[in-house]
């Protein structure tokens, strides 16, 4: 019985390890499945590429909001930035109270995201502590 290494973990890197154990001298039979290891590394790549697409469009979609938000705020205010305007203002001045409220927007959307990804590490590592452990690994927190 072998356990391969990381660097076998790929449909490649399965053959060829395959290969090599047939070419051993000692070996009689090697038997490999390597059509789930092609099914498995399919559907992470399939995975991988919903999360990436998924992330895209939040991104996106977070840009627009923002966009759109910072659009109303303006024409909300706009009789009260022409007063300014008329008095004498600056436009560093007129823009000063969009960038605090921005800055105020963008700490608490940061904090309300750590505070999700954390409930979201909580709730999930049990689970996937438990998969891993039926496959015969074990999780890492990666810090």
């Amino acid at each position: 019985m072998v356990t391969p290494t990381l660097a076998a973990s790929t449909p490649e890197g399965t053959a060829a390890l395959k290969t090599s154990l047939e070419a051993a001298a000692d070996v009689d039979v090697v038997q490999l499945d390597t059509e789930w290891v092609q099914r498995l590394n399919a559907m992470l790549d399939v995975m991988r590429r919903v999360l990436w697409l998924t992330g895209g469009l939040l991104g996106l979609s977070v840009v627009l909001v923002v966009g759109n938000t910072i659009r109303l705020d303006i024409l909300n205010r706009r009789d009260e930035i022409e007063v300014m305007k008329l008095v004498g203002a600056t436009d560093g001045f007129a823009r000063r109270p969009f960038l605090y409220s921005g800055v105020w927007y963008g700490l608490g959307g940061g904090i309300g995201a750590v505070a999700v990804v954390m409930i979201a590490i909580a709730l999930l590592s049990r689970p996937l502590s438990h998969l891993a452990a039926l496959y015969g690994a074990s999780l890492s927190s990666g810090a």
